[in-house]
């Protein structure tokens, strides 16, 4: 008796292991279709070897995570309670739960650009929330119906291979299947292996599109996001990188309100590097300070930035700033520009935009003389360019005197990029398309960016996440310059990248 009942137990979880390896390979083909759309939301590979690599890594990719997901819940519950009525039932819901957490992750990734974890609760629930506070039925009966119909459809899987289990074993395929989602899943790590090493950004781009894939890395978050690209072997045979889309001059164009604003001029006074004795001369004006506020190391790029609010290329930098910007001879009766500087790099056009009722007054001065502030309307202060051993861009002394920026200010860095879209903002003017930088008085809720002699800074409140050349990061305290042990956080560098111009072809 106690034989044949062991028997008959042994037979019962062989039963249920075969069923349940099935019911996975059916709802493999369930979650291939989920895992599709993961590719929908990403431009499509340009060669030969980008598509051999989206396609394996598509099907081994799914397949792996489906039987990892039946190692540990179907697997184990198929040898502590071999009872066939009880595995089939819950094995379904739990299929139904696992497909409804993968075309959630799937909708996120298409809206934010990275899937649901630790590090991107906060986005993913205030995604949700919006969704709610929008829509509270359709949100309701679109979740119900969508996981109703696939439990429905995950009974009829598991009570269809419970049936035909022997059938499903007689046909042979079972091994050549396994076999193939393997070979997929082998092939797709060593095409990978190569086109890590060779920077094939074809493939490299596609990191991390899958969930519980392979790890982001500075070097491939950046080629995923065509921040890099490769160039030809140099002398020592290795792979150099070269920083390009970002660095392409948008050509913008001014909208303004016809009618000039009716309020008094705002000031914007640039300084050279200031000493000790003129920090604290400007500290009894009576000022507040604006910090954290960065600006590059380079005058010439601080320059820019300021002027342009664009990221420079260092190579090109001094032709980039032999031509005046846009907003200048589009609008030049709404900005002045006044030279109390002997500096010799200010560059020659700036002399020739002189406006004495302009609504917004930019005043380079030296420090030389006794600086006199305007007695109505807003002031911004701020010293042109950083010095820091360390960043490429980095804290300077700002002031303001301002009580609208006063109310509107946030508990997070500033930049020189965010001082042209507050200028044309206060004269009536915004850009199209948009600029990197923030209008202060009306900042975005997205992180901040700037990118500085091929470096990447992105801030959020306090964090600063800076991605160097050598496609290491680190994370500090903006407001400290403190080091913070934290891991990389993507989510944050795709935030902040949605303020670069989208390119029109990948």
């Amino acid at each position: 008796m106690v034989l044949e009942h062991n028997l008959s137990l042994v037979s019962k979880v062989n039963r249920l292991l075969s069923w349940g390896h099935w019911f996975t390979f059916f709802n493999i083909l369930l979650a291939l279709l989920v895992t599709a759309s993961y590719w929908l939301a990403e431009p499509l590979p340009q060669s030969l070897t980008g598509w051999s690599f989206l396609i394996s890594n598509w099907l081994g990719h799914t397949a792996f995570l489906c039987f990892l997901f039946f190692i540990l819940t179907i697997f184990p519950i198929s040898l502590l309670f071999p009872s066939q009525k009880h595995v089939r039932g819950l094995g379904a819901v739990l299929a139904t739960l696992a497909l409804v957490v993968l075309i959630f992750d799937a909708y996120v990734y298409r809206s934010l650009g990275y899937h649901i974890g630790n590090t991107a609760w906060p986005q993913t629930i205030e995604l949700m929330r919006s969704q709610i506070v929008t829509n509270l039925r359709n949100f309701v009966l679109i979740v119900s119906l969508s996981a109703v119909a696939i439990l429905v459809v995950q009974l009829i899987v598991s009570n269809y291979c419970w049936k035909k289990v022997s059938r499903l074993q007689a046909t042979g395929f079972g091994r050549p299947i396994w076999v193939f989602f393997v070979g997929s899943f082998a092939l797709s790590h060593l095409i990978h292996i190569w086109a890590d090493a060779q920077l094939n950004l074809d493939v490299v781009r596609q990191d991390n599109v899958l969930p519980l894939s392979y790890p982001a890395t500075a070097k491939s978050f950046l080629a995923r996001h065509r921040l890099l690209d490769r160039s030809e072997r140099a002398s020592s045979h290795q792979q150099q990188l070269d920083a390009l889309d970002y660095l392409k001059t948008v050509d913008a164009q001014l909208q303004c309100d016809q009618l000039l604003p009716a309020r008094p001029p705002l000031t914007l006074i640039v300084l050279p590097a200031l000493d000790s004795s003129q920090r604290q001369q400007l500290d009894g004006l009576g000022l507040r300070d604006l910090a954290p506020h960065f600006a590059p190391t380079v005058p010439a790029e601080a320059l820019y930035q300021l002027f342009f609010g664009q990221f420079a290329d260092a190579n090109q930098l001094q032709q980039q700033l032999s031509q005046p910007p846009f907003w200048l001879t589009q609008q030049a009766d709404r900005f002045s520009v006044s030279i109390q500087s002997q500096s010799t790099d200010i560059p020659e056009w700036l002399h020739h935009f002189s406006q004495p009722d302009a609504p917004v007054q930019v005043v380079f001065h030296d420090m030389a003389g006794l600086l006199e502030l305007p007695e109505q309307g807003p002031v911004l202060i701020l010293e042109l360019s950083a010095q820091h051993r360390q960043w490429r861009l980095a804290p300077v002394q700002a002031w303001y005197r301002w009580p609208e920026l006063r109310q509107q200010i946030q508990p997070a860095a500033s930049l020189h990029l965010d001082l042209l879209p507050t200028l044309l903002a206060y004269a009536g003017c915004e850009s199209r398309p948009q600029l990197a930088g923030d209008n202060l008085l009306a900042p975005r809720n997205l992180p901040k960016l700037a990118i500085s002699q091929h470096e990447i800074y992105s801030f959020y409140k306090d964090k600063l996440v800076i991605i160097r050349d050598d496609h290491s990061f680190g994370i500090w305290s903006a407001a400290t310059g403190l080091p913070l042990n934290e891991r990389f956080d993507m989510p944050m560098l795709v935030d902040a990248l949605q303020r670069l111009p989208k390119p029109a072809t990948d």
